[in-house]
This record gives C-alpha cells, sequence and structure tokens, in this order.
C-alpha cells in the first residue's frame, strides 16, 4: 500500500458521498472513483454505473433530503463516515460508510450500514 493522504482522503469521501447524494452521481464518480468500484451495499450492484442509477434515482424519488457529515475517521487506505441524513417526512436515519482508495486516491470501494433513528433511546443519547 502507497502511502496515502489521509486528510485528502476524508475531504475526498465527503465530497464524493455529498455530491452523490445531493443529485449528481455522475459527476461524483467522474471526480473521485477510480478504476473500479466494488459495491458491498446489497442494494446496489457493482460497478460505476450502478452506482449512478441508484443515486439519480433517489434524486428523483427523493427530493429535499439532506445530509450531515458528523465525523471522518482516515486510517491506511480506509475512511470511515458518520453520518446523519434527514429524509422528506421527517424520517431520520444514522449511516456508517467506509471507502477503501487506491494508490492514486481514488475510491474503488465501499461498505455501509444504515439505521433509522428511533423516536426514543433507553439511554437518551443521540446515535451520532
Amino acid at each position: 500500500m502507497a502511502n496515502q493522504n489521509l486528510t485528502a482522503n476524508k475531504e475526498n469521501a465527503i465530497a464524493f458521498y455529498r455530491t452523490a447524494y445531493m443529485g449528481d452521481p455522475e459527476k461524483a464518480v467522474a471526480t473521485y472513483v477510480g478504476a473500479e468500484y466494488i459495491q458491498h451495499n446489497p442494494l446496489v450492484a457493482n460497478g460505476k454505473q450502478a452506482f449512478i442509477d441508484y443515486f439519480t434515482e433517489m434524486a428523483r424519488d427523493y427530493p429535499g433530503k439532506s445530509i450531515e457529515f458528523v465525523r471522518a475517521i482516515a486510517e491506511g487506505d480506509l475512511v470511515a463516515l458518520h453520518t446523519h441524513q434527514t429524509w422528506p417526512g421527517g424520517d431520520e436515519y444514522v449511516t456508517m460508510d467506509f471507502f477503501r482508495f487506491d494508490d492514486n486516491g481514488k475510491i474503488v470501494e465501499h461498505w455501509d450500514s444504515i439505521q433509522e433513528i428511533p423516536a426514543e433511546t433507553l439511554n437518551g443519547n443521540l446515535m451520532y
């Protein structure tokens, strides 16, 4: 593994996610993705075009959604993002995404987990 620029990787992971989420997945892929895009989210197929199709459909079906990047952690060739999403109708989700970067600082693999934020918690703490 080549030397990774952890600060740049964090900034690029956030910019990639924000750009796709807010409705321009083609730009996100063209700017931030490497030669391949391996997807581990079971609702999205492998590859760049599948990612573009998924986020294009999301932007069409759910306008008005927003995302807050709560924290970003980088180590080696990985970046982890912790986000707070608010969707139309008031549904809120916490997500944790992991991105693997290639030696050129481009994203080539993605894992994630998403959970709806419940109305009540036993501990009273936020999930993000």
